[in-house]
């Protein structure tokens, strides 16, 4: 559950969501997603560059149904 996407300023972001090194079962899954909202997962996006991480909060299969846009939006919304 990984997806890199690169921005204009030519940053590599890598995204993953939360939890999914420690192991890829339902229990995982669980621990990241978003107490009360149903279907929203913490995903952390890691530069390429100088710039911090950002923890998002995303919706259902964030790695294929957002554009590479929305994802560079959501990234700059918590920069």
């Amino acid at each position: 559950m990984e997806r890199e996407i690169k921005d204009s300023d030519g940053i590599t972001w890598s995204c993953v969501q939360a939890f999914s090194g420690v192991s890829d079962n339902a229990e995982t899954r669980n621990a990241a997603q978003v107490k009360g909202e149903p279907d929203t997962y913490w995903v952390v996006c890691t530069p390429s560059g100088g710039a911090q991480s950002v923890r998002l909060k995303l919706q259902g299969k964030w790695e294929t149904d957002y554009s590479d846009e929305a994802l560079l939006n959501e990234i700059k919304t918590q920069q």
